[in-house]
C-alpha cells in the first residue's frame, strides 16, 4: 500500500503550531476576506434594484413553497447594510478556522450548516417572515469548532470558538426566542447542523 501524501499533508497542517498549520491558516484567512465582498456586492445590488427585492425573491418563506429555495440563496443576503457589518467580522474569523482544517471538510460542512439551519427554519419558522442572512452559517461554524474540538480532541478548536463566542456574547442570546426580528431557530439549527458536520466530516486518526 502506498503512502498518502495528500492525507499527511492534511494531518500535518492539522497540527497546531506547524509550519503547514500557519500556513494552512494564513491562506484561509485571504479566501474568507476575499468571499466576504461578494456579500457586500450582493447587498449593493439588493439596494440598487430596490430595499429588499433579492431578499424577496431568495429569501427563506416558512411552509410557503417559493420560499423553500432561500434555503440555498438567504445565507447570501441581508436585510440592509448593518445587518452584514454585523455578520462580516465573525463569518471571516470563524470561517478562517473551519476552512483552515480542509478545503473538502469546509464545503460539505458549509452544505450541512445550510440544509439543517434552512430546512429547520422553512419547516417551523414564522411563515409570515422573511429569512435572510449568514448568521445560521456563521452559528453553525461556532457549533462545528466546538465540537470538532471534542471529537477530535484537538483543543485550539475549542479555545478558538471559546474566544470569539467571547467577543460576541450578546449574539448568542440569538438561540433564544428573544426578539422577533431575530430567526432564533435559524441560529439553533445552525449550530446543530455545525455539530453534525463535525461528527460526519472528523479526521479519523
Amino acid at each position: 500500500m502506498g503512502y498518502d501524501w495528500a492525507k499527511a499533508r492534511e494531518d500535518e497542517a492539522a497540527r497546531f503550531g506547524t509550519d503547514a498549520f500557519y500556513a494552512s491558516l494564513g491562506r484561509a484567512f485571504v479566501t474568507m476576506c476575499a468571499v466576504v465582498p461578494g456579500l457586500f456586492l450582493i447587498e449593493a445590488i439588493d439596494v440598487g434594484l430596490g430595499p429588499g427585492t433579492l431578499d424577496v425573491a431568495g429569501g427563506i418563506i416558512p411552509r410557503h413553497i417559493q420560499g423553500l429555495d432561500g434555503v440555498l440563496f438567504s445565507p447570501f443576503l441581508h436585510a440592509d447594510w448593518e445587518h452584514l457589518y454585523g455578520n462580516a467580522v465573525p463569518l471571516i474569523l470563524l470561517g478562517t478556522f473551519v476552512l483552515a482544517g480542509g478545503m473538502r471538510r469546509f464545503i460539505w460542512s458549509t452544505v450541512v450548516i445550510m440544509a439543517v439551519a434552512g430546512l429547520g427554519v422553512w419547516f417551523i419558522g414564522d411563515p409570515q417572515s422573511v429569512v435572510v442572512g449568514a448568521s445560521g452559517v456563521i452559528f453553525g461554524y461556532l457549533g462545528l469548532l466546538l465540537t470538532r474540538g471534542l471529537v477530535e480532541r484537538s483543543w485550539w478548536n475549542i479555545a478558538v470558538a471559546a474566544f470569539i463566542g467571547l467577543l460576541y456574547w450578546y449574539q448568542l442570546y440569538g438561540i433564544l426566542p428573544t426578539d422577533a426580528r431575530v430567526s432564533w431557530q435559524g441560529h439553533l439549527l445552525g449550530l446543530v447542523g455545525g455539530a453534525l458536520a463535525a461528527v460526519l466530516f472528523r479526521r479519523r486518526r
